[in-house]
């Protein structure tokens, strides 16, 4: 019952936005009782608050698995961006998006989302440096990596708008290129540019 509750709010988030949704439409969709609901979740923001972290969870998990089938030597490094490039182009994004916008003048809404979203980014940020075998301690390589992170987390907001899928495809292919040459080089500031963004880890 939870399951069903938790992904009918993705969907609901996906179609109608976070202010479309409402805790009687989502018990609708999944077939649920309001008292059943509302056990489970009292409240709007709890409901789409767990929701995009169970589906965090479940993404994650299979990012993990998809990994585990990446190329290895020269494409590897492409590879991994067109997997990030397609996780920041799918519904968990888009769900995640409509809770970001809402938190931005909800105050009781981002005091939940802010701790999720920062989890979330760190994981993600460390899951990448080890899909690319990236050596943090060499100077400029976080940064290119969280560069590589606002990255897709952009060309996955362009996507919202109109398919962007070949577009996004040939950016990541010359950041891939970029990415390899400048890891290769020793990824010195004084090398490629690099600066820290205002927030690591987001």
């Amino acid at each position: 019952m939870r399951a069903r509750l938790l992904e009918a709010t993705v969907e609901c988030l996906v179609e109608r936005g976070f202010s479309g949704t409402s805790t009687t439409l989502v018990s609708e969709r999944a077939g649920v009782s309001r008292g059943a609901q509302l056990h489970h979740f009292p409240t709007k923001n709890a409901l789409v608050v767990a929701a995009v972290e169970h589906l965090s969870d479940v993404r994650r998990d299979e990012l993990a698995a998809a990994a585990a089938a990446l190329p290895t030597g020269r494409r590897r490094t492409r590879a991994v961006l067109h997997m990030l490039g397609d996780h920041f182009a799918s519904p968990l994004f888009v769900a995640a998006l409509e809770l970001w916008v809402a938190a931005r003048t909800d105050e009781a809404l981002m005091e939940a989302v802010a701790p999720l979203e920062q989890r979330i980014g760190r994981e993600t940020h460390r899951m990448t440096v080890e899909l690319l075998g990236a050596d943090e301690s060499q100077p400029g390589v976080r940064e290119l990596v969280q560069a590589t992170l606002d990255l897709v987390r952009g060309l996955g907001l362009a996507d919202t708008i109109t398919d962007d899928a070949r577009r996004r495809r040939r950016i990541l292919d010359q950041w891939a290129d970029t990415l390899d040459a400048a890891i290769a080089a020793g990824a010195g500031p004084e090398t490629t540019g690099a600066h820290a963004p205002g927030k690591d880890d987001r």
